[in-house]
């Protein structure tokens, strides 16, 4: 498999990245299951594994610590802290007090003495980001993370924080993390463009949004009862109705997609994520499977180069810097209250 540099990193990583938000409880709680998906996709030539503490509250670190026992030294491995891991408000967040806790029982989870890329999962408004650049150069140091990075940061942040680094002398954010699909292009208009202005990589996760681009869901009934779409409408908060006009509209357009990676002699889901790893900007689409067959039938993804005229198609249906999602858009952790009152 071909390798791409993460950023200014010189790190090597493949460019589809092992994303395990899904081994574990909050989606498949056979452990040997999850260790044989993280097998098989090590045998396929991905060498990028990304996880975080707060998947499942530590299950999948732990996972993927036993996948990687005895082969963690030709492994990428990436974990994330932020989440709440425990009733007690300091056990979360991007306070110094915190980070410095939470790569000790990431570390012990992984059963790594390192850990090859540490980000900060989501913007903490409470926290001055000074003190959480601060934390992660000294982690550098001291040899605990060899590299860290961003999620979910707007694009102003993403600045900011290289305002600072280059002011205070701070180690550096050298990757995003960021939601990216045909559905949701909203990095398109500043994220991606800032990560190519500071030699950031570009590590984009849900590149078949959340299931809509996998090809399962056609019609307003396929939506309802128990599966990931109804699952993640009701852990979000958000209000999740099938029949709304907005989702209607966006099974329409799943629809003519669908015709498109037909013609193209490839399913929905391949067209989906080769779209994302074909961008110039991005260095790693995160593929999150449940299940073996999850994978298996992307893993023909990283052959397939969509055509200009294809991409030209793709644009008439979802416009460049467009996206049909409130999930995941905007500044992290900023409220819709908080915008009209800030």
């Amino acid at each position: 498999m071909e390798m791409r540099t993460l950023g200014g990193t010189g790190m090597q990583v493949s460019p589809f990245c092992l994303g395990t938000m899904m081994l574990g409880n909050i989606g498949n709680p056979d452990h040997d299951d999850c260790v044989r998906i993280i097998d098989r996709a090590i045998d396929a030539g991905i060498n990028f594994i990304d996880t975080a503490d707060g998947y499942s509250r530590g299950e999948s670190e732990e996972i993927v610590g036993k996948a990687i026992k005895g082969k963690r030294d030709n492994l990428v491995v990436a974990t994330k802290f932020f989440a709440g891991m425990g009733d007690d408000p300091n056990m979360r967040g991007g306070s110094r007090r915190w980070i410095v806790r939470a790569v000790e029982d990431s570390l012990r989870r992984l059963g790594t003495d390192y850990i090859d890329l540490y980000q900060y999962h989501r913007f903490d408004d409470t926290v001055e980001l000074e003190e959480v650049l601060f934390t992660l150069t000294e982690l550098v140091r001291q040899g605990k993370i060899r590299q860290f990075g961003c999620s979910s940061l707007p694009a102003d942040r993403i600045v900011e924080s290289h305002w600072i680094s280059e002011k205070m002398g701070f180690g550096r954010f050298r990757c995003d993390q960021s939601h990216y699909s045909i559905f949701n292009r909203h990095i398109e208009r500043f994220v991606l463009p800032a990560c190519k202005r500071y030699g950031m990589g570009a590590i984009t996760f849900s590149p078949l949004d959340g299931g809509y681009l996998s090809g399962r869901y056609r019609k307003p009934e396929d939506l309802e009862g128990e599966n990931r779409m109804a699952f993640f409408g009701r852990i979000t908060g958000k209000a999740f109705d099938p029949h709304t006009d907005a989702i209607r509209n966006k099974l329409r357009i799943v629809g003519e997609l669908s015709d498109l990676a037909e013609e193209n002699g490839i399913t929905l889901a391949q067209m989906a994520v080769a779209f994302v790893i074909q961008h110039p900007a991005v260095t790693a689409a995160i593929l999150g499977p449940r299940k073996m067959d999850h994978l298996e039938s992307l893993l023909p993804a990283l052959d397939v180069k969509l055509s200009d005229e294809t991409l030209d198609r793709i644009d008439e249906l979802m416009p460049p810097g467009s996206s049909l999602n409130v999930i995941n858009d905007g500044p992290s952790g900023t409220t819709k209250a908080a915008l009209r009152r800030g």
